[in-house]
């Protein structure tokens, strides 16, 4: 028996044409779930669609900026229509959205269209895809609702004091969803996720000095930085019936960088 098992569901994965969400729309389907994989660069999203086809899932590309939230209305009724109602979403499009980069400021020589890029898409994406995706939930009596934040929204991190906030943000945004929905069997729940090796990070960790990454792994209780593969077997679960009664929780995934109680 296979308890993980998600034949018949519906999974929109947000941010999936790369790193994290590429693994986690891989997982999902490997699993039997139905997959639209949402990026807003049509072509990654696309190019993790073909893999799963060619493994012999079903899945369907769907462009999107989560920000947007008239276009993720459109989103999801185009899911909806193509592959059915949305039973599992995952919220994992994040960081700087579609900014590739964002140039660094202390936060008080920052102001609010600094502050935007970052809010937009890790709060505003997360609302906007949750607001989306609840009514079909709601009528059909279960649902899973799944966030993708970072350890910086739990702990807060130096530098990063608005995408801290942000992260901080989604999360007691899902805790008060699960209180408000519980009563639907929908659940929702956090992964707070800590460095992990996406074509976003990796770059940046691999090109700093061999003393500066020493000291970054020296604060993790297992000595490397993450996979997205560590991140996906999670939401796997936390997606499936064997979930059934779990709500409003944040689980680290972070090799032992801070924990949970």
């Amino acid at each position: 028996m296979n308890i993980l098992d998600l034949k018949g569901k519906v999974a929109l994965v947000t941010g999936a044409g790369q790193g994290v969400g590429r693994q986690i729309a891989l997982h999902l389907s490997a699993q039997n779930a139905c997959v639209a994989v949402n990026d807003f660069v049509l072509e990654r999203a696309e190019a993790v669609v073909r893999e799963i086809v060619d493994a012999g899932g079903r899945a369907l590309a769907v462009q999107c900026d989560v920000t947007n939230f008239d276009g993720v209305r459109a989103m999801f009724a185009a899911v909806s229509e193509a592959l059915g109602p949305v039973d599992i979403l995952v919220n994992n499009a994040g960081n700087q959205g579609t900014h590739s980069r964002v140039a660094r400021k202390q936060f008080w020589e920052s102001t609010p269209q600094d502050w935007d890029r970052f809010i937009g898409v890790n709060l505003y994406g997360v609302m906007n895809c949750v607001s989306s995706a609840t009514p079909a939930m709601m009528k059909k009596g279960s649902g899973r609702l799944i966030t993708i934040i970072s350890d910086a929204g739990r702990m807060g991190e130096a530098g990063l004091e608005v995408y801290s906030g942000a992260k901080a943000g989604a999360a007691g945004y899902m805790r008060a969803v699960a209180r408000t929905l519980g009563r639907y069997n929908v659940t929702s729940n956090c992964i707070a996720i800590a460095a992990t090796m996406t074509p976003t990070v990796a770059p940046e960790l691999e090109a700093q000095a061999p003393e500066r990454t020493k000291k970054m792994l020296e604060r993790y209780v297992i000595r490397r930085f993450g996979q997205p593969e560590d991140v996906a077997g999670l939401v796997l679960f936390l997606a499936s019936d064997s979930s059934s009664w779990i709500t409003g929780q944040t689980y680290p995934v972070n090799g032992g960088f801070s924990f949970g109680m």
